[in-house]
């Protein structure tokens, strides 16, 4: 008997779709995660490995969709791997499986698309980096609008001398929690 074709996917943020990997394709069961590939606890990755049996073939669209670190892609195939899943990339066309004619070359395309897909993922990160460093040098600001401007912070600063903070809060429409924030920022 023959096992089961199971097919992995991965998009980084859920805004993306899953719709062009292993399109076409007939698979017996799908799993599917919304997280980055530099993430090596991605549920649904771990219940598609828990679910793998021997004899199973897994079929990932690409080998940066399984992993985006090297480490991370090698524990993933040599734990599939042993315990008799073969594994088929299809975009890079590379099969590997648990027998005794396992593809040395295929294993050398394996950790150097790997060590590309590692590379990429850090420059992504550099230039997001250097981004940010930039948008802080031109005065740009991230996070939340301030709930209260600097003199309503200030005028806050003096009413918590003698109202209670949950009063305060109440008072000028805010969360305790940003009450306790300005204080903090203030002392």
């Amino acid at each position: 008997m023959s096992g089961q074709k199971i097919g992995y996917k991965r998009v980084s943020t859920v805004l993306q779709n899953t719709a062009r990997q292993l399109d076409g394709m007939i698979l017996d069961q799908i799993f599917e995660d919304k997280t980055s590939g530099a993430n090596l606890e991605r549920p649904e990755l771990t219940r598609c490995i828990e679910y793998c049996r021997k004899g199973d073939t897994l079929y990932v669209h690409s080998i940066d969709r399984l992993a985006r670190d090297i480490v991370h892609l090698r524990t993933i195939i040599d734990k599939l791997l042993s315990n008799g899943v073969a594994i088929n990339f299809v975009k890079e066309g590379l099969n590997f499986d648990s027998g005794e004619g396992n593809n040395h070359l295929g294993n050398l395309m394996l950790s150097i698309v790997g060590a590309i897909a590692e590379f990429e993922r850090e420059l992504i990160l550099e230039r997001q980096r250097e981004g940010v460093a930039a948008a802080h040098k031109n005065g740009v600001k991230f996070g939340a609008k301030p709930k209260l401007n600097p003199e309503q912070e200030l005028e806050l600063m003096e009413d918590i001398k003698t109202i209670s903070k949950a009063k305060v809060a109440e008072k000028y429409g805010v969360s305790r929690a940003t009450v306790y924030n300005i204080i903090k920022v203030h002392r």
